[in-house]
């Protein structure tokens, strides 16, 4: 594949960037260490834009957008409608403020209604994470999740149900063609992709990433099998003809298939690291979490923030659950913590 029009060096550099006929790219900045920016994208409909992921709500992101619009020649009052790849802040809340301020129409996928249903500042930042935790054998981890307060800039954040879910299968008008939806469970249960099979392109929300891999089960009701389901749908993006890659962080990539089989590779050589520690004597999701090195810098679990170790924890134990459906492992469970044995 190949991309029309070409990209800046520095993926978020300001402005409106044409990446296809018909499709613009706005980069803009997060309130958060993380990700340098979210790619919201903007497409021309039959009532008026379609904007996907539009970012986190914030002043900032509403300029941001009304520059990157006027550029092209459109306003803010253009928007029709908004979809947002998964719940997640940095995609869906700026698009739900506009339900009101704008009348803009929101959708995100189906099997997002568990955690946006769930979802309460009252509560902790992550409730059920607190019990799959301990069941990974980490309980003082888990208090600390537990005991874990939302930030000001999350409770100012508006947040609730859109105006309708989008199905697999379903599709979307855009000038030029359609955006057919597609089921991308594993970052979050309910997360969707868009294929614009007219012009080539998949916006790959946090599915498919192009320089990190997404963390997996990040939601206030994870599902019980979320690598499972990112491996599956990622097989189910090579059974389709290739595309241009444009995700929600990162520059833009010529080739989806390449990406994906990237991250199949990843995550099977991630299953061997776990397997191994398995061998060498079993133990909890903790356990092995502990063992192994994390990130591109081989930091020590402990090295990493409250946030991080959680989903490193949980994601340890994704992995031994994809190896236990395997065959690979055994668990015991002993006072409600899975322990893991060879297969």
């Amino acid at each position: 594949m190949s991309i029309p029009y070409a990209q800046p060096r520095d993926w978020t550099e300001p402005g409106a960037h044409p990446v296809v006929p018909g499709v613009h790219r706005i980069p803009i900045g997060l309130p958060f260490e993380g990700p340098a920016a979210v790619n919201c994208y903007v497409l021309e409909g039959p009532h008026g834009l379609v904007l996907i992921d539009p970012g986190w709500a914030t002043s900032r992101t509403q300029a941001t957008v009304d520059q990157g619009l006027r550029q092209l020649g459109y306003r803010l009052a253009d928007v029709a409608v908004c979809v947002a790849t998964h719940h997640h802040w940095d995609h869906y809340t700026q698009a739900y403020r506009w339900r009101t301020t704008l009348g803009t129409a929101l959708y995100t996928g189906y099997g997002e209604r568990h955690s946006i249903g769930e979802f309460g500042l009252e509560r902790s930042r992550f409730p059920h994470h607190i019990d799959l935790l301990v069941r990974c054998g980490a309980p003082d981890l888990a208090r600390q999740v537990a005991n874990q307060a939302f930030a000001e800039y999350e409770r100012s954040v508006p947040y609730g149900p859109p105006d309708g879910w989008l199905h697999p299968g379903e599709r979307i008008p855009v000038d030029g063609g359609e955006l057919e939806v597609v089921g991308a469970p594993g970052h979050t249960r309910g997360h969707i992709t868009l294929r614009h099979t007219a012009r080539d392109v998949l916006f790959s929300g946090d599915h498919i990433l192009p320089r990190i891999t997404p963390s997996l089960g990040f939601e206030w009701a994870p599902e019980p099998q979320p690598l499972r389901s990112f491996l599956e749908s990622l097989t189910a993006a090579l059974a389709v003809p290739d595309t241009v890659l444009l995700p929600a962080h990162g520059p833009v990539l010529d080739s989806t298939h390449a990406r994906v089989r990237e991250l199949l590779q990843h995550h099977e050589e991630r299953l061997e690291l776990v397997c191994r520690q398995i061998r060498r004597g079993g133990g909890t999701a903790y356990d092995v979490a502990r063992a192994v090195p994390w990130t591109r810098h081989e930091c020590a679990l402990d090295e990493l923030e409250l946030d991080h170790q959680m989903l490193a924890v949980t994601e340890t134990g994704a992995h031994l659950e994809v190896l236990r459906l395997r065959g690979a492992v055994d668990v015991r469970v002993e006072d409600a913590v899975r322990r893991y044995i060879p297969g």
